[in-house]
């Protein structure tokens, strides 16, 4: 497949991965587009079985150097390029909108590892091998990683909500 197909078939993909990571959208852009760097130069000395899997490989790599070189995390201005528009009442998309931030902070709220598990297999789909491959995890601790960061994240959600109801 050329450079130019996997590129229109995962540019969004791999978009929202990294600004998941990052938090900023301009950050992603440039990480995007390091990735497909990286990508370009690295295809033709390895047989990819699984380009998107890979892609998302070289991606994560790119924000890791990324965040070494600037020994920082960036908080995200707005978290509206992420949502879907859709023909819902302005108040409807600003609750969702304000629940997937709250989300995703419950998220970034958690141990690095966790993070970008439940990022990879929850919020971007891929299989557990796949993302295990993306991190040079073992599949077992994965799954440990997985269910470690899924119920710290279902916990604060729920503690949330009972605070919620208490006013």
């Amino acid at each position: 497949m050329e450079l130019d197909d996997v590129y229109r078939l995962y540019v969004n993909d791999l978009y929202r991965y990294l600004f998941s990571l990052s938090k900023d959208h301009y950050t992603a852009e440039d990480l995007v587009q390091e990735a497909f760097y990286r990508a370009y130069l690295q295809m033709e000395d390895y047989e990819i079985r699984n380009i998107k899997a890979w892609l998302f490989k070289v991606s994560y790599r790119a924000f890791i150097d990324y965040k070494r070189k600037h020994k920082r995390l960036v908080i995200s201005e707005d978290v509206e390029d992420m949502m879907i528009h859709s023909l819902q009442t302005p108040e409807t998309e600003m609750l969702e909108q304000e629940s997937f931030q709250l989300l995703l902070e419950d998220i970034h709220s958690l141990r690095e590892k966790e993070k970008n598990v439940l990022l990879l297999c929850d919020l971007h789909q891929l299989s557990y091998q796949e993302a295990a491959d993306v991190l040079d995890m073992k599949l077992n601790t994965l799954k440990s990683d997985l269910l470690r960061g899924r119920k710290k994240v279902m916990k604060r959600v729920k503690e949330r909500m009972a605070r919620h109801e208490r006013r």
